[in-house]
């Protein structure tokens, strides 16, 4: 058994591991870049290495760092967690070279797998079914829309080397296409240094199911049976569930096997994923399944099918790296109850799911859930890498069981005073159409507004907490034992709201300086008392486009002088590893741009100034 491990990751999985290892007596040694100083990993492992600045390319990327980081404290394996290095064959050749153990499949596993077009040419070969598309070589700009054409669309435009959503782009229009693919091999470029695309046929109803795999040195391949990911936002995974809902035996026999056969075609070793589309419009059924890709590391959502199956996987990993055989044969695999999972990110639904940068100054994610973390209370969350905040994990007899659980914890969730998606995933959770089974990649896009949260608290909210600031001159003409209530007036983040005064039990958190922190249904507002709140607001309609977060102007598409229409781009901001188009609030005429392509911007920089009129 391995006795020492690195971990060549951050944040929450880089925790997940550390806590497996620590229960099977590994030790760990955690690695951390400058921003990451103070991070739970770090606090966490037996050791710790500094590797290098911010920066993710210049420090968890870094792979020669890491290997050298590994042999200076002595460890004898590396394990990749996901993201980052974790798909990287060139990396796990050279842990391998170095006399390190590879905790992962092999490189030609990782290679075979790697590039979508290459990987599906070869489960095709496999006899697993694929989907309709171009894998082609010929990567003309022209080639590739008649090639588009040829297909019908819509399609999908999809990075070889993409994942996580990234390098990915849905067209409608033919007329959209040669937009789309450059913006597609730009992101593409940018986040995995490979610009190279397939096409898809888009299927109208899809679902996005995934299988978890397991290979062995002694010939072993077993599945743990599949997950459902459908709930999408932009292509990016909200909530994942296992078993799938409506999945019959024969349908589930059907895709785990042809999972297993993916697998065995690439000799597969360790954990992996293989990712099918279905189309729904007729339930699922084995012959409208097709395989997507592979993925060949362990997933962010594999706690769901810890849930259901009482599998530690990272254990399991760590086992056969050490070249133990699998724990547990097919036969004796089953499915115990559901469970479901859901991605808590310090984001702004109000914004545009813009990331929220700051302290967690009140940390605090509900209970009676898994919850797998990297930060605390009083950590950061950076501009330098993903600012997920936790996933919250619920396991229930039932699928429905393990819905209300999950949605009742993320109901208790405090978080402040960043923002967070929660609010947002509750009413996800209770959408008619996801609490019936009933669901697509598209269900977020359709519910639209119905799925934001609520700008403000409730009345009884509001109410408990005007009884509590009523000491600092909240109150107006309210009086100590009178009959009837009286009236407050308070500020909600800024916003004049009057509610009545009627105390009622509930759970208020003080925040600094007497205010109050609000939380229901997921959310947190700072409620001040009027009168003791400053008058002073941003201007609001005085055409400033201001950077939503710090980032790259990657595009300029408007100069000074220009008359733009409400809703036109006026530049594109690259952040966070992806790009957001800032758009003009009104009709009026670009007055001023202070910042050019290739500028590095802070957050609340004046981009764009646009005045009212038209130009001279």
């Amino acid at each position: 058994m391995i006795a020492s491990l690195l971990i060549a990751n951050r944040g929450e999985i880089a925790c997940r591991i550390i806590r497996t290892a620590r229960r099977m007596g590994i030790r760990t040694v955690a690695v951390h870049s400058e921003a990451d100083a103070g991070a739970l990993h770090v606090a966490m492992a037996d050791r710790a290495v500094a590797i290098g600045p911010a920066l993710a390319r210049e420090s968890y990327l870094r792979g020669d760092r890491i290997i050298a980081a590994a042999l200076e404290t002595g460890a004898e394996a590396i394990h990749p967690g996901y993201g980052f290095l974790s798909e990287n064959a060139e990396f796990a050749q050279a842990v391998m070279d170095a006399g390190l153990i590879w905790v992962g499949p092999d490189p030609a596993a990782i290679t075979a797998m790697g590039l979508k077009d290459a990987a599906k040419a070869r489960m095709a070969a496999a006899g697993v079914p694929v989907t309709p598309g171009y894998l082609g070589a010929d990567q003309d700009d022209a080639h590739l829309a008649q090639q588009a054409a040829a297909i019908t669309y819509p399609v999908l435009i999809k990075a070889v080397a993409g994942g996580g959503g990234k390098g990915m782009r849905l067209v409608a229009d033919p007329a959209d296409f040669a937009d789309a693919l450059a913006s597609c091999r730009r992101e593409a470029m940018a986040a995995f240094g490979n610009d190279r695309v397939l096409i898809e046929k888009f299927i109208t109803r899809p679902r996005h199911i995934e299988v978890q795999v397991f290979g062995d040195r002694h010939g072993n391949i077993v599945h743990l049976f599949e997950r459902d990911c459908s709930l999408q936002r932009r292509h990016q995974k909200v909530i994942e569930e296992a078993p799938a809902p409506g999945m019959d035996e024969a349908t589930r026999a059907a895709v785990c096997r042809a999972a297993v056969d993916a697998a065995g075609a690439v000799d597969y070793v360790g954990a992996g994923t293989v990712e099918f589309i279905a189309d729904a419009s007729q339930g699922l059924r084995a012959d409208r399944i097709w395989f997507m890709e592979m993925n060949t590391r362990l997933q962010v959502e594999h706690p769901v099918t810890e849930a259901i199956t009482g599998v530690d996987l990272v254990e399991w990993q760590l086992r056969v790296a050490s070249g133990e055989a699998l724990p547990m044969r097919q036969e004796d695999l089953s499915i115990k109850g559901s469970a479901m999972e859901a991605r808590l990110y310090a984001e702004d639904p109000a914004r545009g799911f813009l990331p929220s940068i700051g302290r967690l100054d009140v940390f605090d994610p509900g209970d009676g859930v898994r919850v797998d973390t990297g930060v605390v209370q009083g950590g950061r969350i950076t501009p330098y890498y993903d600012p997920m905040i936790a996933k919250l994990i619920a396991h229930g007899a039932t699928r429905d069981d393990a819905r209300r659980r999950l949605a009742d914890a993320l109901d208790r969730a405090v978080v402040w005073p960043l923002r967070t998606n929660a609010g947002f995933l509750v009413k996800a959770l209770n959408h008619p159409d996801f609490a019936g089974g009933h669901m697509d990649t598209g269900l977020i896009a359709r519910a639209g507004d119905a799925l934001m949260p609520d700008p403000l608290p409730d009345a009884a909210g509001l109410a408990r907490a005007a009884a509590d600031l009523g000491g600092a001159g909240a109150l107006a003409g309210f009086r100590l034992n009178a009959p009837r209530q009286g009236r407050a007036r308070l500020l909600v983040e800024g916003q004049l709201v009057e509610v009545d005064v009627a105390p009622r039990e509930g759970e208020i958190f003080r925040a600094p300086l007497g205010h109050v922190l609000l939380s229901e249904h997921g959310q947190s507002w700072e409620v001040r008392p009027y009168r003791a709140a400053a008058t002073g607001a941003a201007a609001a309609g005085d055409g400033a486009v201001l950077a939503p977060m710090p980032g790259t102007i990657i595009a300029v598409h408007v100069a000074p002088g220009q008359s733009v229409s409400k809703g036109q781009k006026l530049v594109t901001l690259e952040a966070m590893k992806m790009e957001h188009g800032l758009t003009a609030p009104f009709d009026g005429v670009v007055a001023d741009m202070p910042f050019a392509q290739g500028a590095q911007v802070r957050e609340g920089m004046v981009l764009v100034r646009i005045t009212a009129g038209e130009a001279a």
